[in-house]
């Protein structure tokens, strides 16, 4: 397998080699004491919240009939953490970029009688519903026409998708490793490092399958994809059609929609796309005649995608890769995707 090209920054670090990561790179150590960059992964209705807030501020809810606890958020951050350590253990692994929504209040028996008003810090309850993060290994990236791209790991807890009426059951993550771009903090994710509902009743088991994932991805397959995406662009008819149909698309029959790829991304995604493709200073239109690459299209998308709610997100970056991947594909002569660009 082709190794990634090396990296220099004229900054004297040790330099190591990995296999697969698995076949050959040469990386660099980069300083721990990173700017984190304002930019953040996702938006949409959350907010960054520190891990020490999630710890000791937010109470873990239980199942309700046998009051057995679920996973806490803060477990799971852990574990994801544990897992990339030990399938590389000698790199660095940034803090986690948190990001939360939907949060429940409550207040504790003791202030069952109290008016909103009249109620302390102390007589409050809460956590959130749902809860994403991300951990960079900034040792380990590339570069794609001119955007570095970091390897990150991360993952999803959503208790919407958790019965916690019921007993105790296997509890519902999405777990993900792939890369973020550090142009504008959007994640690059593919299907051979996603799982979208990884089951687990401990942190054992959910440690377990977080490694089996990291193990079996493939990084060098990803950005073979995603460098392809430079070679082939849309003219703006072309990307017209795409707009246009991607729209339509949800308000086809079922009938016919089943007939073609499946695209996750609605109406308030995709218009964003067409805002961007005039306004985005990254990855706009060539002013000229209108055209654009696929990697800019990828990244107007995956731009777009920062916008959905947490429990969505990850299977919405997925889903960009795919889809554009198939556009690629429709240029090429491909039937599948044709419908979307013609």
């Amino acid at each position: 397998m082709e190794a990634l090209q090396v990296r220099f920054n004229q900054v004297d670090y040790p330099v190591r080699t990995y296999r697969n990561y698995e076949e050959a790179q040469v990386i660099e150590m980069l300083p721990q004491n990173q700017v984190k960059n304002p930019l953040q992964f996702i938006e949409s209705n959350t907010k960054e919240v520190d891990f020490y807030h999630l710890k000791n501020e937010c109470v873990i809810p239980v199942f309700s009939k046998d009051n057995e606890v679920t996973i806490s958020h803060t477990n799971f951050i852990e574990t994801v953490h544990e897992a990339i350590t030990r399938v590389l253990p000698n790199e660095y692994i940034s803090s986690a970029d948190i990001r939360v929504s939907h949060l429940i209040k409550g207040r504790t028996p003791e202030a069952l009688h109290k008016s909103v008003n009249e109620l302390l810090d102390k007589d409050r309850t809460l956590y959130y519903e749902r809860m994403a993060f991300v951990m960079e290994i900034p040792s380990i990236y590339e570069t794609i026409e001119g955007n570095q791209l970091n390897l990150t790991v991360g993952g999803v807890r959503a208790y919407n998708y958790e019965n916690l009426f019921s007993k105790k059951v296997p509890e519902k993550f999405k777990v993900f490793i792939g890369f973020k771009n550090l142009v504008c903090c959007n994640m690059c994710i593919s299907t051979n490092g996603y799982v979208s509902e990884l089951k687990a009743m401990d942190c054992q088991q959910l440690l377990a399958q977080s490694v089996d994932l990291f193990q079996r991805y493939n990084a060098m397959e990803q950005l073979q994809l995603l460098s392809s995406f430079g070679h082939y662009s849309l003219t703006e008819h072309q990307f017209a059609q795409l707009v246009g149909k991607t729209r339509l698309y949800q308000c086809l029959p079922q009938k016919q929609k089943k007939m073609l790829p499946v695209m996750d991304f609605g109406d308030g995604q995709m218009n964003l796309v067409a805002r961007n493709y005039y306004q985005d200073d990254a990855f706009c239109r060539n002013p000229h005649d209108g055209s654009i690459n696929l990697w800019k299209v990828y990244n107007l998308f995956t731009e777009a995608n920062k916008n959905s709610y947490i429990d969505t997100f990850l299977d919405r970056s997925v889903n960009a890769t795919n889809f554009l991947n198939g556009i690629s594909w429709a240029l090429q002569g491909n039937p599948e995707y044709q419908w979307f660009i013609n």
